[in-house]
């Protein structure tokens, strides 16, 4: 497995978004975790990949370390799905792989300074991966739910969990991805998307999740970006936990459940809105049923392949943030200093260690 961290930059005096990640990026030197993404007030970090949780969230550790480091005097990182109070639309770094998705979108890519946790897990061979892929997509939202991590929006309450999900969905290819019975029906769907100048490859299929054809994983894009290491070890343990957990009843000759896109979506919507304190519905059979109750189950199942992965001490912080996620937590700093203050939180979080 391996992180993908999209981490903002900010004005070391106002914490605003500081848009001159090159000029990070040569600071950083020949360090290849570290690199460039659309906004240009963003860093992303780029693990090594290992087997374990340990390994990972301790690569990340030390490039968010490299960052403060290098960064002194000039920006600070932290990390949340959107910034507290800096407006949009923002800038953007003018990169060649960029430069279809710009001219596209015009100002809807302007306003896409969103950070995301992005989770990638290897499978297994190609049948055990679709199996995984498709039943995984369901639980999408609960994962959505625990990652809840920007309330905010130009310095005022949305009322919503995560603004990042409505922000994304201005840009095609977004949210909950198609079911995929067989690869040579996904090799189909991107041969159309290139035949057709639609998306002329997979790095443009957007969705929450997808197969990464290039690594061989399946990437978990629903999280939003998580404000210390300890709260981003604790989601990517969850969901390295739920494809062992997926894959092994796969492995044991079950026919894992696909439920339909549309169903998923209004679950998605519950998990935008209200985080961990609204509801779901169970896929199943159509019951509601409190989120903190489904995530609490989903955590109970899952502890059995996290104590095999060795993931047990991040999973007592996941039932943390089961009752306080990132969302809940900036929403009471605010209440006491404003957005201000979250911004300060946040980049004083940032290295908070698992």
């Amino acid at each position: 497995m391996g992180i993908e961290d999209e981490v903002m930059l900010l004005e070391p005096n106002s914490l605003g978004l500081l848009p001159k990640a090159r000029q990070m990026l040569e600071r950083l030197g020949d360090d290849h975790r570290f690199k460039l993404e659309l906004p240009a007030s963003q860093i992303e970090i780029a693990t090594a990949s290992g087997a374990r949780i340990e390994e990972v969230v301790g690569d990340l550790l030390d490039a968010r370390r490299v960052l403060v480091q290098r960064g002194e005097g000039f920006a600070r990182p932290a990390a949340a799905g959107w910034h507290p109070f800096s407006p949009a639309p923002g800038d953007l770094n003018q990169l060649e792989r960029y430069e279809p998705t710009i001219a596209e979108h015009g100002v809807v890519a302007r306003l896409q300074l969103v950070c995301a946790l992005q989770v990638h897990v290897s499978v297994g061979d190609g049948d055990r991966t679709l199996a995984v892929y498709n039943a995984a997509r369901s639980y999408l939202p609960l994962i959505a739910a625990l990652a809840a991590n920007a309330p905010f929006f130009s310095g005022a309450d949305t009322g919503l969990a995560s603004v990042r999900p409505k922000i994304g969905d201005l840009l095609p290819r977004q949210g909950v991805p198609p079911r995929i019975d067989t690869w040579d029906r996904f090799a189909q769907i991107l041969r159309w998307g290139y035949d057709s100048n639609t998306f002329k490859s997979a790095q443009t299929w957007w969705w929450e999740l997808r197969m990464h054809p290039r690594f061989g994983t399946l990437e978990f894009r629903v999280p939003d970006g998580q404000s210390s290491v300890k709260d981003a070890a604790a989601i990517a343990a969850v969901i390295q936990s739920l494809v062992v957990w997926l894959g092994s009843r796969h492995d044991d000759g079950e026919r894992l459940p696909v439920a339909s896109r549309w169903q998923i979506e209004e679950n998605r919507w519950s998990a935008c809105r209200y985080g961990v304190e609204g509801e779901m519905v169970e896929l199943t059979d159509g019951r509601r049923c409190r989120t903190r109750s489904l995530l609490g189950k989903l955590v109970s199942t899952l502890e059995p392949f996290a104590a095999d992965l060795g993931s047990t001490r991040f999973f007592d912080h996941a039932r943390a943030l089961i009752d306080v996620n990132g969302a809940i937590a900036q929403r009471r700093i605010a209440s006491q200093g404003g957005t201000a203050a979250v911004a300060h939180w946040l980049a004083d979080r940032f290295l908070d260690p698992p």
